[in-house]
């Protein structure tokens, strides 16, 4: 099925022509986001009782998927919420931005062996009450080793089950690839969270995202439904990030956060101290910007 089709199918939407930038970032197709047909079909708006895992997902990289995944979570816990990042990147880099060495055991591999329980594989972090499952080392192989064993596909799901009760917030960083793991974290999540970085390459990966969620709402998970796209690395002094903001936002209406991530010096800086943006420096625009998500998030996204 066509990247267009399945949009269509995931998303109902109805045929309305592309916009600018966004119609040539995805090939000429013609869709538009009906939110009611979106939010009619899928489970009601989340809260924190009753939405518990969102997967950070987009199979580019460097659009700030590790970035929301560790930001997001020390905003929501430093609103007093029990927060739980499960990195499931092979890169790790989630586990060194939170000040973990990149061995650290058990970790999310030793889980999905079945090595270790989930329960014996969370960390705390430098953050009060915000807690952490590190990638580990064997994650480099495990897109190899996962599609030969059966049901893989619903290991992270079944062993995340115990924690969900635990924590008010589990989010799981994706690495920027739709395979395996990917495909294990859209099957244990509840809500999709998608950072588009405001620039025209980035938004050529949505119909392949867009792809993957509606064969996992298909075939594994059919809960799953998107929280919204967030805006990252933007820079509002620039025609291009001003026009790519105003494109995904006309083709998608509905889906994309209000709150927009900026272009921050302290949220680059953040990850080589090991601690989160809003505790290097609490009070910058990119601390802001993070709080500003976890309100949106918690209010239902």
């Amino acid at each position: 099925m066509t990247p267009r089709g399945l949009a269509n199918e995931v998303f109902a939407w109805r045929p309305k022509p592309l916009p600018g930038l966004a119609i040539r970032a995805l090939g000429g197709s013609t869709a538009a986001a009906g939110t009611q047909a979106l939010r009619a079909g899928a489970p009601r708006p989340a809260s924190v009782s009753d939405v518990r895992v969102f997967a950070i997902a987009n199979q580019k990289g460097g659009v700030g998927k590790t970035t929301t995944a560790v930001n997001l979570a020390a905003a929501v816990a430093a609103a007093g919420y029990e927060a739980l990042i499960v990195d499931l990147d092979p890169q790790t880099n989630a586990t060194v931005g939170l000040g973990q060495p990149r061995n650290l055991s058990p970790n999310v591999y030793d889980v999905l062996c079945g090595e270790y329980s989930a329960e014996q594989a969370v960390h705390p972090t430098p953050v009060d009450r915000l807690w952490l499952m590190p990638a580990g080392p064997g994650l480099v192989g495990a897109s190899v080793e996962l599609p030969t064993v059966s049901g893989s596909e619903r290991r992270l799901r079944e062993a995340l089950a115990p924690l969900r009760e635990r924590f008010a917030f589990i989010l799981i960083d994706c690495p920027p690839s739709l395979g395996p793991l990917t495909v294990n974290a859209l099957v244990a999540a509840d809500r999709v969270i998608v950072p588009v970085q405001t620039e025209y390459f980035a938004l050529e990966g949505l119909a392949q995202v867009l792809d993957t969620i509606g064969l996992i709402q298909r075939e594994f998970n059919p809960r799953l439904t998107v929280a919204g796209m967030l805006l990252t690395m933007h820079d509002g002094r620039t025609r291009l990030g001003r026009d790519v903001e105003h494109d995904v936002r006309e083709h998608f209406p509905g889906l994309v956060f209000e709150t927009v991530i900026p272009r921050n010096v302290r949220i680059s800086e953040a990850p080589s101290f090991g601690v989160p943006v809003t505790l290097h420096d609490p009070f910058c625009v990119g601390s802001d910007a993070y709080t500003a998500l976890a309100r949106e998030v918690a209010a239902g996204g």
